[in-house]
């Protein structure tokens, strides 16, 4: 079932619900999971997590967004259109983006995939225990092996050898006995102040294909338009060199377009835009794997739910930043994606230190 997987990977946003109802899905999940944008928009993420899975995966859904994480990872199993393939193990990603949960899905294989995946992650989270070993050590983890006891401490440890055992055998019986519970929960208040940007990876000019919020830039004036229009002249080239490796990262041992961890910046934005390239130049595709069709496969949430339930603490850190000129600029930091369909950037103000 897994070798005739395609190796893919979607871009997707869920609300902040206890349901995680999928507002927007690239064209992508149809090659990893079966199924056309238009038939989950709007449905419940939960319901094609695994049922052994299921109240350990809404519980992370709830605290990823209590704790306002970004660049998270997990490994965990969803549900195929086709019964007969059952359930993929899939690498799921996930960042908070102000009022959304912005991230990934993949098709998750061990090796160099997994190494790059995880080393680049603020956060991984194994689900699902055949996947354990796809986390992979970092540098400031605890060590594996304890130290080497002297002569004495061996003396001693066999004398209470029996003792320890009983009492280790019975915490360990409750730990595998005790289960997570199914939580329930209102929507909840908006957090940080992020922008998430979808951009063409097959344009040399990384065409701005869907736009999260007007928080920082215009969706109307983003849209359709290159990204680098929005970046300072001064720190292009840097932005330009970060978006090329995230485009060879983002290709699987296939070859095909895919995901490739997460990469970090910071930059310069230009809120009024620019025009960074000549009008006779063309933005000619490499490649005919487009989005196309995708940047339509999004639902609006009902209500702006993170009205209603911000506090007095989050509403003054969500407000826009005031504009006194039309070409006020920006520092931000970013967090740069590669995916089948796109490069996912997600973007922040740089906090003053």
């Amino acid at each position: 079932m897994e070798s005739e997987t395609p190796r893919v990977s979607f871009i997707s946003i869920v609300d902040f619900s206890e349901d995680a109802r999928w507002l927007f899905l690239t064209e992508s999940v149809s090659d990893l999971l079966g199924f056309e944008p238009r038939e989950l928009i709007g449905r419940p993420a939960l319901e094609l997590v695994h049922p052994d899975e299921f109240s350990q995966v809404k519980q992370m859904h709830y605290d990823t967004i209590r704790e306002d994480k970004a660049a998270a990872l997990a490994y965990l199993r969803l549900k195929h259109k086709d019964p007969f393939k059952g359930y993929i193990l899939c690498a799921v990603s996930r960042t908070v983006v102000h009022s959304v949960l912005v991230g990934s899905v993949s098709f998750a294989t061990p090796g160099g995939k997994a190494l790059q995946n995880t080393s680049t992650a603020q956060e991984v989270e194994v689900v699902t225990p055949s996947a354990k070993n796809f986390e992979l050590r970092r540098w400031g983890d605890p060590s594996p092996m304890t130290s080497s006891p002297s002569i004495p401490d061996l003396a001693s440890r066999a004398a209470c050898a029996s003792t320890d055992s009983d009492t280790s055998d019975a915490s360990s019986s409750r730990s595998r006995s005790k289960k997570p519970t199914i939580i329930s929960f209102n929507p909840l208040p908006c957090q940080s102040l992020r922008s998430a940007l979808i951009l063409d990876r097959f344009s040399i000019h990384c065409t701005v294909l869907y736009c999260s919020n007007d928080l920082l830039l215009s969706t109307t004036r983003v849209l359709g338009r290159s990204f680098f229009d929005f970046v300072t002249s001064r720190t292009e080239h840097n932005v330009r060199s970060w978006i090329d490796v995230i485009k060879s990262w983002g290709v699987n041992d296939r070859g095909q377009p895919s995901d490739g961890g997460f990469g970090f910046g910071k930059f310069v934005l230009l809120l009024a835009g620019r025009n960074s390239r000549g009008e006779n130049e063309q933005d000619t595709p490499l490649s005919r794997r487009r989005l196309g069709d995708a940047r339509i496969n999004y639902r609006m949430p009902s209500s702006p739910r993170c009205a209603s339930h911000s506090s007095p603490g989050t509403s003054s850190r969500s407000r826009p930043p005031s504009s006194s000129s039309s070409d006020q600029e920006i520092s931000v930091d970013a967090i740069f994606s590669g995916h089948s369909d796109g490069i996912l950037l997600v973007l922040r103000p740089t906090s003053k230190v």
